[in-house]
């Protein structure tokens, strides 16, 4: 079977590890971490181009961190897409905040700004564009809303490390942005996720939530928890980020092909817009038949996957905890799309093998 993400781990990640164990400091609390957290904070921060990179223990700390960092709260209502992890949607609940879901456009998968706009109320505090799949949401439009009604951007970017917009990283864009490394992502940590941010006030307050709120003086200055990433993932994450470009470079390579393998198959292809850079984390078609294209592909050893077949909206959870709301683009997609395996590991031969399962379950 070809898997639709799979970890791509080397002797270097082996021996970053070895390094930790040998030297017997396997976290550490301390307000500024680990010599290999502060080490990748600054490598990731040189990579973005942003002035911090707090690290944290998964994608989804770094959400509920930078909510808390923002001061989001009881009372407040945060705009975010149901069409994405359920992750972007808890971290709000965690911090006591009303997620409130906006509609997607059907050409990128990210929220579309005209229902952002619609969804505004005085009681909204933030935007959470997700850059879906890892292709960049429109943030002209996003950050135009929030100028105008003075809200947060905070990026959920957990999907689109290396991704542009207008030449700009996604997830430093915003306020603050928020990055995985859960093996199925770009570059891993095992689990493991990332705040960026160009506030010294933001980076401060993240700093401290990550450890139960402690400064560097030892003194618990706010409420925290133990979001820290230990110093084994960061060996880890140390190593797959020096394997960065090459890892987004044979992603694109992959995604040409198969859209040249693809061409005039009965299927929506996924596309670039100008100034919008995908990383090719995932690489997704719409297709109407779509559950029985997906067994298709897999009795011919295709692992395709969707997501997501159930929006946040629908899950049982938020259907008892907030009105019904009718997002109908996002429906639309929930049922059509169908993402293809392209990751680094794939070969030559596999894209074809891809492209002619899905050319016989679609044909011209």
């Amino acid at each position: 079977m070809i898997t639709i993400n799979q970890p791509i781990l080397g002797q270097e990640e082996e021996e970053a590890v070895i390094s930790v164990l040998r030297r017997g400091e396997l976290t550490n609390p301390t307000y500024l971490g680990g010599r290999n957290v502060a080490s990748v904070e600054r490598a990731l921060a040189e990579y973005l181009r942003v002035k911090h990179v707090v690290l944290v223990n998964s994608g989804t700390a770094a959400l509920q961190a930078s909510l808390i960092a923002l001061g989001v709260g009881v009372g407040d209502e945060v705009l975010l897409p149901s069409f994405t992890f359920v992750a972007t949607a808890n971290a709000v609940v965690a911090v006591g905040a009303k997620p409130i879901f906006v509609d997607i456009l059907l050409e990128d998968y990210c929220i579309d700004p005209e229902d952002l706009r619609r969804k505004v109320t005085p009681r909204c505090k933030a935007i959470i564009p997700v850059h879906l799949y890892g292709y960049p949401a429109n943030m002209d439009s996003v950050l135009e809303v929030a100028r105008e009604h003075n809200l947060f951007v905070m990026e959920d970017a957990a999907q689109s490390l290396g991704a542009t917009y207008r030449s700009k990283q996604s997830g430093t864009l915003g306020d603050i942005g928020c990055f995985s490394f859960y093996p199925s992502k770009i570059i891993t940590s095992g689990e493991g996720g990332a705040v960026a941010t160009n506030s010294d006030e933001f980076a401060e307050k993240l700093r401290l939530v990550r450890n139960h709120g402690l400064s560097a003086e030892g003194l618990v200055m706010r409420m925290g928890l133990n979001l820290r990433m230990n110093e084994i993932s960061a060996a880890i994450l140390s190593a797959q980020l020096k394997k960065l470009n090459h890892f987004l470079d044979k992603r694109r390579k992959n995604a040409d092909a198969l859209s040249k393998m693809l061409e005039g198959v009965d299927a929506v292809l996924p596309l670039e817009h100008e100034g919008r850079l995908s990383n090719w984390y995932l690489y997704t078609i719409r297709v109407k038949n779509r559950d029985k294209v997906l067994e298709h592909l897999r009795n011919y050893g295709v692992g395709a996957a969707v997501y997501y077949k159930t929006p946040i909206h629908l899950y049982p959870y938020y259907r008892n905890l907030l009105s019904y709301v009718r997002l109908p683009k996002t429906e639309q997609a929930a049922a059509e799309v169908l993402s293809l395996p392209i990751h680094p590991a794939v070969s030559e031969a596999e894209l074809k093998q891809i492209a002619s399962s899905v050319r016989s379950a679609l044909p011209k």
